[in-house]
């Protein structure tokens, strides 16, 4: 690889611009929205269609005997491989999943209209963009007459937002994506063209439901108000735990620096009568709260968890007459990609070559397939890197910089061509 190959590649990605703007923005029109899993089979042909048109070899992968595979809604993944010589295998991996629009947009969120040089849509930061940087990377190594040292495979997957498991989990799980078969992973998700995300915090999702008794509201002394033990455990978090929490620093590089620390979050609560329906006048004999704690990799799981089981147990002893009930719903261990990853010094230099700085290494506050690549397919080296702002995802008018999604392109091309001669 001499370094008019790499003038060549880069050379190509910027003739490719506008091409790498409008495959985005099509992306954008695809309205992948989950829950609850729309046109997924629809976005999986579109990429492999492009993909086959491109020179790849195309396999559509859906996730049978997953509970989120129905018939209609089908979860549609697609894989798409380019051979070259005997080299390593870098797998390109990005989901095409997008999470509601919301409100408070002032455009339509599924237009994908282009302003001041930035693509705006629902999920083009996050991460339809990382997809068309997948794509044009590969690409422009082509189109620049350089041969393919190894094997580039690009995949669009679903339910990233939701936990992946019928996605990255399930190629995992099908040996698609397996050590021995895959050298590298790169998740073009949006943490900043200038940054590499080497990893991210744990996960537990767990729900915590109160019974009480019910009685008639005018005399709710002779019932057992969940709500009200529910507020008890709700307080003890607030009061015992989050404290604790604050004090406890990891020394991954969460960013923002904030997210260092040990989290909780309620998600969501229910209890006693749907408040738009008809009234009747009942002490609620039922609630049920859904909590979402990071942990750190310093704390470890089963210390996260025997921590909110002796809060569970607290509340109880101070919530007469209420039962408690506490289940688990995700566990996602911490992770972390090797220090010495030939990944992390191939990025490192490609992003200098392109932007001309250093890289910060960063660890996500939140999850993504990471995970799966890790814990599942038995892969260590696996990056997350790509266009797009962190901040910017979800929200309402969320959008790309044009000269992020290009830049990435060409970091990605890069460290891709030298990861296969690696």
């Amino acid at each position: 690889m001499t370094a008019a190959d790499l003038d060549r590649i880069l050379a190509e990605v910027d003739r490719a611009a506008d091409e790498i703007v409008q495959y985005t923005i099509d992306l954008v029109r695809i309205p992948t929205v989950n829950p609850p899993g729309d046109e997924y089979e629809a976005c999986a042909h579109f990429i492999g269609d492009d993909l086959a048109q491109r020179g790849f070899i195309v396999e559509y992968l859906a996730a049978e005997g997953r509970p989120e595979h129905t018939t209609r809604y089908p979860r549609v993944n697609v894989i798409g491989s380019r051979r070259g010589g005997p080299g390593r295998v870098v797998h390109l991996n990005g989901h095409f999943v997008v999470v509601p629009p919301g409100r408070g947009w002032s455009i339509e969120p599924f237009a994908g209209v282009v302003r001041d040089r930035k693509i705006y849509g629902r999920g083009v930061c996050d991460m339809k963009a990382g997809i068309a940087a997948a794509v044009f990377a590969a690409e422009a190594i082509v189109r620049a007459g350089v041969p393919l040292p190894g094997t580039i495979e690009i995949s669009g997957t679903v339910d990233e937002e939701s936990g992946g498991f019928a996605g990255v989990a399930y190629l995992a799980e099908a040996g698609r994506l397996a050590r021995g078969r895959t050298d590298y992973v790169i998740i073009p998700e949006p943490l900043n063209v200038d940054r590499i995300c080497i990893g991210h915090r744990g996960v537990y999702w767990f729900e915590v439901t109160a019974r009480g008794r019910i009685a008639h509201g005018s005399m709710p002394f002779l019932g057992v108000s969940a709500i009200d033990g529910m507020t008890r455990l709700l307080g003890a978090v607030r009061t015992d735990l989050t404290p604790q929490l604050v004090s406890r620093r990891t020394a991954m590089p969460v960013v923002p620096p904030a997210a260092r620390h040990a989290t909780i979050n309620v998600n969501g609560i229910e209890g006693g009568q749907p408040v738009d329906g008809i009234q009747t006048p009942c002490v609620a004999d039922f609630c049920r709260a859904v909590f979402d704690r990071r942990f750190l990799m310093e704390e470890g799981f089963d210390a996260a968890k025997a921590e909110i089981e002796q809060l569970v147990a607290r509340a109880h002893a101070i919530a007469p007459g209420v039962i408690f009930d506490l289940r688990d719903l995700m566990i996602v261990q911490p992770t972390r990609t090797p220090d010495d990853s030939p990944l992390i010094s191939a990025l490192d230099a490609s992003i200098q070559r392109v932007l001309g700085r250093r890289p910060e290494l960063i660890a996500s506050p939140g999850t993504y397939d990471h995970k799966h690549v890790t814990r599942i397919a038995g892969v260590p080296h696996c990056v997350a890197y790509g266009p797009g702002e962190l901040e910017i995802a979800h929200q309402p008018d969320e959008y790309c910089r044009v000269d992020d999604l290009v830049n990435a392109t060409k970091v990605i091309a890069l460290a891709t061509l030298d990861l296969m001669n690696s």
